[in-house]
């Protein structure tokens, strides 16, 4: 399966080229493939690659969130373009599991950079229904949030931002 994030969160149209992630069934685990351009904003986390680092969501990433609508629980895998990761078990929204072993490699070649990550099936929830995923760069008020599926302007209240 082939996914391009081509708005922000609020349905705005990005302005160049969209992020695609792809998701690849194997004997292990679901693999996940980034391709996208690399901001170099924020600089990269001080953690070493290939390893669970805090925070991760502070810095540049692609995310997906993998939930199941029946019971809430939900699998987010952050992926940053310098080699981080950051996975996470939450339920409602409270984490119950933080920094989960990933295997992950990144490069970055030019102004674009390619990720791929296995993720372990056992991660998963019973019953995962629901998928979204994003793109995330810039600092302070540059902050981007993109979303693959985002909320309608029409929807989208007063004084509202990104909650991811």
């Amino acid at each position: 399966l082939e996914y391009k994030i081509t708005n922000t969160w609020d349905s705005t149209e990005v302005m160049h080229e969209p992020v695609i992630i792809r998701f690849e069934a194997g004997d292990q685990g679901l693999i996940m493939k980034v391709n996208s351009l690399f901001f170099d904003d924020p600089s990269a986390p001080s953690g070493e690659p290939g390893k669970p680092f805090d925070g991760l969501w502070d810095y540049e990433v692609v995310e997906s969130f993998f939930l199941s609508s029946e019971t809430k629980d939900y699998l987010e895998v952050e992926l940053c373009p310098h080699g981080q990761h950051l996975v996470l078990l939450l339920s409602g929204g409270n984490c119950f599991e933080v920094r989960l072993d990933l295997i992950f490699k990144a490069d970055i070649n030019w102004n674009k950079w390619n990720g791929t990550a296995l993720i372990p099936w056992r991660y998963f929830p019973p019953g995962v229904d629901k998928m979204n995923s994003y793109a995330i760069h810039g600092s302070g008020i540059g902050r981007t949030y993109e979303a693959l599926y985002p909320i309608p302007r029409e929807d989208i209240e007063p004084g509202q931002g990104p909650n991811l």
